[in-house]
């Protein structure tokens, strides 16, 4: 990364009032203070940590929150709780649904493809303020946001400079950019930073992971791991995950067998048609085809691969049960901020006579 882009990403910091032992914030940006004690140290994700200064005031420090960032770090200074937020991606809206705190959503980015029935349930209380280059800034004004949540993909968020001009205070959640499942749940203590409720999502995020490894312990290491082939066609190429990502963890985690070894690397290769071909004709199940919710759909994106073995024997499943009229799917909002939902979901399809009586939350066989 450039010194200018670096520059560019300098850090954003937050005055506050709050004592370090108080979970709290909302953010400022101020001169940037020593901080000298850690409040919060992440066991799985590496992207923040929360500390204290000299007069035990806290902030969230943020590090590298977008693809490609090298040695950017922002800090985020508390103040008072963030009673009403501007969240720019639906993982965020579950988190603080997860934290009882969807009431303090006043803006959201795509409001359509939004899942939470608990947001969606305040109406014309929540306001769509749009997305990349089409986001509404006097909307965003209009609603007085406290704080607005952002994602960088390749670079800052094309909004931040625009929210710095508007003197609106921001910060950066990455939750995406983590490869571990637990890593990107536990940005929901950030969050809990953010709305006064650290300690109450600390707690939260403890239960999943003990849940969450109580299950590996049980089915990692099982017997008779079915090889699982993922993803659908994307126009003549298919795009195969890293046996490191978050997916990769997931199926390994609940028992089965990823079946494209080959790609070691920290993103996801791009492989051709025969060669996605070759490795269904050995998989003993298919997941996460596409936006798939039949057998015929399938058929309909892939004729040609109706012959292969997971196709035949009706082992095919998509992760869309839950989802939004508008095709919006809550696998990738509250399955974020569940993880261990997702590995009982995964185990029941890798093992069907494991877990008696549970019924799949995010993953349906297609018939």
């Amino acid at each position: 990364m450039t010194k200018n882009r670096i520059s560019y990403a300098i850090s954003a910091t937050i005055t506050a009032l709050f004592a370090c032992l108080l979970p709290a914030a909302c953010v400022n940006r101020n001169d940037s203070p020593d901080y000298d004690t850690v409040a919060y140290e992440p066991e799985y994700a590496t992207g923040f940590t929360i500390m204290c200064d000299a007069d035990s005031i806290s902030g969230i420090m943020i590090k590298n929150p977008w693809q490609g960032a090298d040695s950017v770090s922002m800090s985020y200074r508390v103040e008072k709780p963030a009673e009403r937020i501007v969240a720019m991606s639906s993982t965020f809206v579950a988190m603080l649904e997860s934290l009882g705190a969807t009431d303090r959503v006043v803006g959201v980015s795509g409001l359509d493809f939004i899942t939470s029935e608990a947001l969606l349930r305040r109406g014309d209380e929540v306001a769509d303020v749009g997305y990349d280059t089409g986001v509404d800034y006097e909307k965003i004004v209009m609603l007085n946001p406290d704080i607005v949540l952002l994602y960088g993909v390749n670079g800052p968020s094309v909004i931040e400079a625009k929210l710095k001009e508007l003197d609106i205070p921001y910060i950066y959640i990455g939750d995406y950019l983590e490869e571990s499942p637990l890593a990107k749940a536990e940005w929901v203590v950030a969050i809990g930073e953010i709305i006064g409720k650290r300690e109450e999502a600390a707690a939260l995020f403890d239960n999943i992971a003990d849940r969450y490894n109580s299950l590996k312990d049980r089915f990692s290491s099982i017997a008779g791991k079915p090889k699982v082939m993922i993803n659908a066609p994307y126009g003549d190429s298919w795009w195969m995950p890293s046996t490191s990502n978050y997916m990769s963890q997931l199926i390994a985690d609940a028992g089965g067998d990823y079946i494209y070894r080959e790609n070691t690397g920290n993103s996801s290769k791009n492989i051709d048609i025969e060669e996605a071909y070759m490795l269904m004709s050995g998989a003993d199940i298919w997941i996460n085809p596409g936006q798939a919710k039949s057998k015929a759909q399938v058929a309909a994106m892939t004729p040609r691969f109706t012959d292969t073995r997971p196709f035949l024997t009706d082992k095919v499943y998509n992760n869309n049960l839950k989802g939004s009229a508008n095709g919006g799917n809550d696998f990738y909002e509250s399955g974020v901020m569940h993880p261990d939902v997702i590995l009982q979901d995964l185990v029941k399809v890798f093992h069907p006579d494991s877990l008696p009586g549970y019924s799949p939350v995010y993953y349906r066989q297609l018939q």
